[in-house]
């Protein structure tokens, strides 16, 4: 697409989207494809199923845009107009593709779904001069159609699976060859830890000013991310101007960047620990077993977790995990000698080489002026018995959730510090 073209559009169609009953992650992932392959893409736009406004809204877009992508609307159900309405948009008249017919026909042979032919038929009309986009994971095609000269649309199903295979496997190509000036999008992410956007923002103000490649922060809860994005030829050469920018930041941020694109803390940890040969088990009560959820629900977990005793009340800590009753009465439940004893203890009995034990107020009740809401403990015990005891005090207008879950954080990357330190 060259530098004067007038961009990409997105037009999402669904009533579910405008009242929030799903996410709009469809958008979010053609937008990924779109600057992978280096085109502008300027706006994006979502429409209840209404067909006059679906009409308007594509007429003003064929005015300002090369190419529209569709998502949502192709199927058999009455709110299922996005065809309809976009020939209706241009004078267009809708034809029968027999072929069509045949293919979900025989696709709904070993099926449970009732041959309603007046409903299931209309996914086969199309434009005259439209070519198919076959979906061979639903029974809705879409379309490739320029009704006007310079304007091309490209429709999909709102289901994500069926977008997802028919854009790999159909349109990416087409797009790529017809809109793409040859260059495209490379981007590599750094992920933090410990640190706040703001002071990742402050240190890098020179590098935010890049222009090839760029640096955008993002921060998510317990988390920041700096994304560094180069347009090139090629993924070889954008990764070439990428990397000083990347090893700048790295060396800059050493004990901070904890993993790139797709790590996350858990996983991190999981591949340090399976490399060192050695298990952790956890002993959990502000966080009910998040912490135990959060790495189990990435695979290769059972190489490293033994498990966990999630023990909430006072009764349980003194029965699972053998904290004394006057342990308990002399410091309290959320209290750095308790927490301690809760990592010892379930260290031995669970027989983890590390282990993590965490109590805390979440909130928003169970305060105190000693013992405010958002005060977290958290002990590490490692080989030899090591401990490494760590207080939290999170600001107070937290939620419960974001409480626990950036206690959570908190245990994995104060581990991930500790292993970083005694490297194996």
């Amino acid at each position: 697409m060259s530098p004067n073209s007038r961009g990409v559009e997105i037009l999402s169609i669904g009533t579910e989207l405008l009242l929030g009953n799903i996410t709009n992650t469809n958008a979010q992932w053609i937008s990924e494809q779109l600057s992978q392959l280096g085109l502008n893409h300027f706006r994006q736009t979502t429409v209840g199923d209404n067909c006059d406004r679906i009409i308007k809204v594509i007429q003003e877009i064929s005015k300002r845009s090369n190419l529209l992508i569709t998502t949502g609307g192709l199927g058999p159900t009455p709110d299922d107009l996005t065809t309809k309405a976009i020939a209706k948009s241009f004078n267009a008249s809708l034809f029968e593709r027999p072929h069509l017919w045949e293919e979900i026909k025989r696709k709904l042979s070993n099926s449970n779904l009732q041959d309603d032919s007046s409903s299931l038929r209309k996914q086969c009309f199309f434009p005259k001069n439209a070519q198919i986009i076959n979906n061979p994971r639903g029974t809705a095609p879409g379309m490739i159609w320029e009704p006007i000269t310079g304007f091309t649309i490209l429709t999909f199903p709102g289901v994500p699976s069926e977008m997802k295979t028919m854009w790999e496997e159909t349109a990416y190509d087409l797009v790529k060859n017809k809109f793409s000036d040859s260059y495209s999008f490379f981007s590599n992410t750094l992920k933090f830890a410990g640190i706040g956007e703001s002071s990742v923002a402050e240190k890098i103000n020179d590098l935010l000013n890049l222009k090839n490649p760029t640096v955008a922060p993002y921060a998510n809860l317990g988390e920041v991310k700096l994304r560094i994005t180069a347009r090139a030829k090629n993924d070889l050469e954008a990764k070439k101007i990428i990397k000083p920018v990347k090893e700048k930041l790295k060396k800059d941020f050493s004990k901070f960047i904890f993993g790139e694109d797709n790590d996350t803390l858990q996983s991190v940890l999981i591949k340090e620990l399976t490399k060192r040969n050695e298990t952790i088990v956890f002993a959990e009560s502000c966080t009910g077993g998040l912490l135990s959820s959060s790495l189990t629900s990435i695979s290769g977990s059972s190489q490293v977790f033994r498990g966990s005793i999630v023990s909430y009340t006072n009764e349980l800590k003194n029965s699972l995990l053998n904290i004394s009753e006057d342990k308990l009465a002399k410091y309290g439940a959320v209290s750095e000698e308790v927490c301690e004893a809760m990592a010892i203890n379930v260290k031995d009995q669970l027989v983890g080489d590390w282990a993590i034990a965490i109590s805390g107020i979440a909130g928003p009740s169970g305060g105190s002026q000693d013992k405010p809401v958002g005060l977290v403990y958290i002990s590490i015990a490692g080989p030899n018995n090591h401990i490494t005891n760590i207080k939290k005090l999170f600001n107070s207008t937290r939620n419960r959730i974001e409480i626990q879950t950036l206690s959570v954080n908190v245990c994995l990357n104060s581990l991930r510090l500790i292993l970083l330190s005694n490297s194996k």
